[in-house]
């Protein structure tokens, strides 16, 4: 068995994945115009982790003022780093976030999110 003669097992180890590091170009989109309710919110995304399996990703959010309607099929830990977001509920609910604060959407969330003040966040979604 491998290992038991004292022997490295040799393997790859994974690396982690700095926040703090060179940050990749970011990509730019928009929400499909059917969604867009107000505004043009241009978004950006820096993603910086990717699982295997494609299901976890992780990474760095921006977003322009503006308000879009949105439909949950993952479910998102967000930690707003800059701006103020208005996070709507089909069910009635709304809250607002600024920088410090942390929430998640689950997967079937359904409502709209409008961009008060140009927005910054963590984000790290599964799928």
């Amino acid at each position: 068995m491998p290992g038991n003669d004292n022997t490295p097992v040799s393997k790859s180890f994974p690396k982690l994945v700095s926040f703090q590091a060179a940050l990749p170009m970011p990509e730019t989109f928009r929400p499909p115009a059917e969604r867009i309710v107000s505004g043009d919110p241009v978004q950006r995304a820096q993603n910086l982790f990717a699982s295997e399996d494609g299901r976890f990703n992780s990474g760095i959010w921006h977003a322009e003022c503006g308000m879009w309607r949105v439909v949950f099929t993952e479910s998102e830990f967000c930690h707003i780093l800059e701006g103020i977001i208005v996070v709507r509920g089909d069910d009635g609910s709304e809250v607002t976030f600024k920088a410090g604060d942390a929430f998640v959407s689950p997967a079937g969330f359904t409502g709209t999110w409008e961009i008060v003040e140009p927005a910054k966040k963590f984000y790290a979604f599964y799928e």
